[in-house]
């Protein structure tokens, strides 16, 4: 039995190798930085109707295709790019998206300097400021949205983000780790981490 076959998981994540390193060491886990912030930003919203695998397998060249996700590089895409980006069969050629994404960049920059760094206005939603962590014994009690999800992706689109309704809000506060939901029995669980 190999290691991965060991520790318990969350079973969505199933056996896929590229799955299974998402879940272990980035899923649920609190993100600190802006630029890892956007990057969620462009991939869950590149999601949208999609398996997030498709996304995930595509993400080395979401990277390219998107400046290393510098939001400011990002946010000075024009026309020219954009049709670019449509040609590039390493992404997602879905032109509302891409121009989403240039859209958003813009967006996530006016939000950094109000907020001071995306980070900060995130947390400004959360208890305390600080990352829910759920208990569900199931995966199947995960919800789609919450009202903390509403809250955010109403306020995120009255700012004039696109492709970021409820539930992609709520996909991206779980990628960033501030909503833990990895079930209880799963090794990582923060309450399974020090035990």
């Amino acid at each position: 039995m190999n290691k991965n076959q060991e520790k318990q998981r969350c079973k969505w994540c199933g056996n896929d190798p590229l799955y299974v390193d998402y879940h272990d060491n980035e899923w649920g886990k609190e993100v600190t930085d802006d630029q890892t912030m956007f990057e969620f930003i462009v991939l869950e919203s590149a999601q949208a109707g999609l398996s997030w695998i498709t996304v995930l397998r595509r993400r080395k060249e979401y990277r390219k295709a998107f400046a290393g996700f510098d939001a400011e590089k990002v946010a000075r895409f024009k026309d020219k790019r954009i049709e670019r980006l449509m040609q590039n069969s390493g992404i997602i050629r879905n032109r509302k998206k891409i121009e989403a994404t240039v859209f958003n960049a813009r967006h996530f920059l006016a939000v950094q300097k109000e907020f001071g760094s995306f980070c900060n206005y995130l947390k400004s939603f959360l208890p305390e400021g600080k990352p829910v962590i759920n208990h569900w014994e199931k995966f199947e009690e995960v919800p789609a949205s919450t009202p903390l999800s509403d809250a955010i992706g109403k306020d995120m689109k009255k700012r004039g983000f696109k492709f970021f309704g409820a539930t992609i809000c709520y996909a991206y506060l779980q990628a960033v780790g501030y909503v833990n939901d990895h079930t209880t029995a799963c090794f990582c669980h923060p309450d399974n981490r020090n035990g």
